[in-house]
């Protein structure tokens, strides 16, 4: 398949340094898997330079990340994949099985990479087209606002005349109202597709390759039947929203949405695969560790390199990045197969976040907890502040209760907070409009018994 440069999005526009400041904003710590992620996503750029053939010698240097739960791994990638516009998918390693058991098989994740890139890509073409489709659904509705005149009989040419400058008039007079917002809720008479006279198709299984058989049957069966319509009475605002669908597909080439979505998948796909570490274990010939390894040896040509048939047409996964991750507790990265561990030549390890991470996680980010609550909140006109001792407070509990039972990391912050807030989320739309002030008092006050009862805070956070 031919790699156009304009096929794929420019993510030359950051440099290594420029990456990981742009992760910082939105992640705490964690230094080393940023600075493996931005290494990772330049190469791309710098591969792409390399004239052929020694071009499609260079294959991307995959990363497996280890750590506990919550410390970053998966928002690292996600965010990764964001700030490059990549196709992304996240999958669990353990919801995979071994060829041949009841379970997805690991192709699957290629085919969801690719619904993924095709999404992308249909996204910023509905942007280009969209004013486009905006006029042309004015048209439509105009058309119907405004029927044309019945044809005049004999030779009454004035009277043609007449009636062609008034419906002018008339229609450019509903153009205004339109463009206004006037004429949302008049009712009007529009065909629309049915969709009711297409038999649907329905396949009862979890293999992944009958999944996608049975895509392609019901596209097929959607193509062989003509496709009707029927005449609904919609209101202008809701048949506006119909039409826009209708011209925006129009005005989209499939054809090139395709061609672009699999140059990007193949290009520029990110795979992470998360709980890699359960599916680590060597074969000891009873239980399921025959199936994890299976599931690793399956995994292993995809991770190599190989071509996966899609609904799309065939994919090659010789340049998707992967990025593993798991907290490996139990299992090490070394009882992963041996030819699996050489896919992964860069590993990170992931640090435990303590208190002044906590603290530092509810401060710095952009979208941290402490703004989206005080953003929440305001919607219902009641302003609250969180003060330094408050967070300083939340963030030793969240500590506390990590160390004295499971760690989760920051997810942590989130059953701290949500608690903590209970009460005035429920009461916010009945409580006085004055601003609230969260204090260190405040978390104690609302947070104390449920510390002190451990088994109470068990269960609660």
């Amino acid at each position: 398949m031919s790699t156009d440069n304009h096929d794929i999005p420019v993510e030359a526009c950051f440099t290594p340094r420029e990456l990981v400041s742009e992760l910082d904003r939105y992640i705490v710590g964690q230094n080393d898997a940023k600075k493996a992620v931005a290494i990772a996503l330049r190469n791309r750029w710098r591969r792409r330079q390399v004239e052929p053939p020694l071009r499609d010698e260079i294959t991307p240097k995959n990363i497996i990340m280890i750590g506990p739960t919550g410390v970053g791994k998966t928002e690292i990638a996600r965010r990764l994949a964001k700030l490059a516009r990549a196709p992304f998918v996240k999958v669990e390693a353990s919801k995979f099985t071994e060829v041949g058991y009841v379970g997805r098989d690991v192709d699957s994740m290629v085919r969801d990479l690719v619904e993924n890139a095709v999404s992308i890509v249909k996204g910023e073409q509905r942007q280009r087209v969209e004013g486009l489709a905006k006029d042309n659904v004015t048209e439509r509705l105009l058309d119907l606002l405004v029927p044309e005149a019945p044809a005049t009989q004999g030779f009454e040419v004035d009277s043609e005349a007449t009636q062609d400058v008034s419906a002018s008039r008339t229609r450019e007079k509903l153009r205004a109202m339109l463009e206004e917002g006037k004429l949302e809720d008049r009712k009007i008479s529009a065909q629309t597709p049915d969709k009711s006279s297409v038999p649907t198709l329905e396949i009862f299984s979890s293999q992944g390759g009958m999944e996608e058989m049975g895509m392609q049957l019901q596209d097929l069966f959607g193509n062989m039947f003509p496709k009707k319509t029927r005449e609904r009475d919609l209101t202008v605002k809701d048949a506006r929203d119909l039409f826009l669908e209708e011209e925006i597909n129009k005005l989209i080439d499939t054809e090139t949405v395709i061609h672009q979505a699999r140059v990007r998948a193949e290009e520029t796909g990110i795979i992470f695969v998360d709980e890699i570490d359960k599916v680590a274990g060597r074969e000891t010939g009873r239980g399921p560790d025959v199936s994890r390894e299976g599931v690793q040896r399956d995994l292993l040509p995809i991770i190599e390199g190989a071509t996966v048939s899609t609904k799309y047409g065939p994919v090659s996964t010789d340049h998707i990045l992967f990025i593993a991750a798991g907290a490996f507790h139990i299992a090490k990265v070394s009882d992963l197969i041996p030819e699996l561990q050489g896919r992964f030549p860069i590993r990170v390890e992931l640090q435990s976040l303590g208190e002044k991470d906590l603290i530092r996680i509810l401060q710095e980010p952009e979208n941290a907890l402490p703004r989206q609550y005080q953003a929440m909140l305001e919607t219902e006109g009641l302003p609250v502040h969180f003060g330094d001792d408050a967070l300083a407070a939340i963030a030793k509990i969240a500590a506390d209760v990590n160390q004295s039972s499971e760690n989760i990391g920051a997810r942590r912050l989130h059953t701290v907070m949500e608690k903590l807030l209970e009460d005035l989320l429920f009461r916010a739309p009945e409580l006085p409009k004055d601003a609230i002030s969260i204090t260190a008092d405040y978390v104690r006050e609302h947070l104390t018994d449920v510390i002190e009862d451990e088994d109470l805070g068990r269960y609660i956070l």
